[in-house]
């Protein structure tokens, strides 16, 4: 069993529901040709400098992914999880994604946690 988180560059006035659309169109195989938003490119280098997800640490014991390598576009980073993912790491991709500005899609319940700095009602 895994579970799925994925980080999404947004602009700052977009709703939760940009998000969820803009996943929706990522399911369909629909992602824009542009270069990758400098805050997903650096929220996927923090986050596999710490828990890598390719070579052979990516499937070793220990590792949070359910699934490598992570599913990288450029306006966002898709992380399947194992269900005994260590809280640390829960912990260090919201951290970043707060960070960076980045909003956070919950894929098991369609929630959307906004960057700290923004709030919107759902």
């Amino acid at each position: 069993m895994s579970f799925d988180l994925v980080v999404w560059a947004m602009d700052k006035s977009d709703p939760p529901d940009a998000v969820r659309e803009a996943n929706a169109r990522c399911a369909r195989g629909e992602h824009p040709q542009r270069p990758a938003d400098p805050r997903v490119v650096a929220f996927y280098d923090a986050l596999t400098s710490n828990y890598p997800d390719r070579g052979p640490r990516a499937s070793a014991p220990g590792s949070p992914w359910a699934h490598a390598p992570l599913h990288a576009a450029a306006d966002h980073i898709e992380m399947r999880l194992r269900e005994d993912c260590p809280d640390v790491v829960l912990e260090t991709i919201e951290r970043l994604a707060g960070e960076l500005n980045l909003d956070l899609l919950d894929l098991q319940d369609g929630t959307v946690y906004p960057p700290p700095a923004r709030s919107f009602a759902s």
